[in-house]
């Protein structure tokens, strides 16, 4: 699943838009390398987003197979770091 898609479908992001926006900003990191919106998420990957003065981590457990999800069952998706 595209980063842009993961991010939305597990409720990091509101809207696929503003992960776009982040990712076209570079703020958005997997494995410490800033991406673009097609680049695949794997599993055990670990997505980290910087914002200004914080930066939020993710670890991959498992990837959606539907577009999006309910935000009760986010922790079976990603795990915060």
């Amino acid at each position: 699943m595209r980063i842009d898609k993961f991010l939305n479908a597990v409720n990091i992001t509101k809207r696929r838009a503003v992960a776009e926006d982040m990712l076209a900003h570079k703020v958005v990191h997997i494995n410490n390398m800033p991406v673009k919106k097609a680049k695949e998420v794997k599993i055990d990957d670990i997505i980290e987003i910087k914002y200004l003065e914080y930066s939020d981590k993710f670890k991959v457990l498992q990837i959606p197979k539907t577009k999006s999800t309910p935000k009760s069952v986010q922790s079976e998706y990603v795990t915060k770091l």
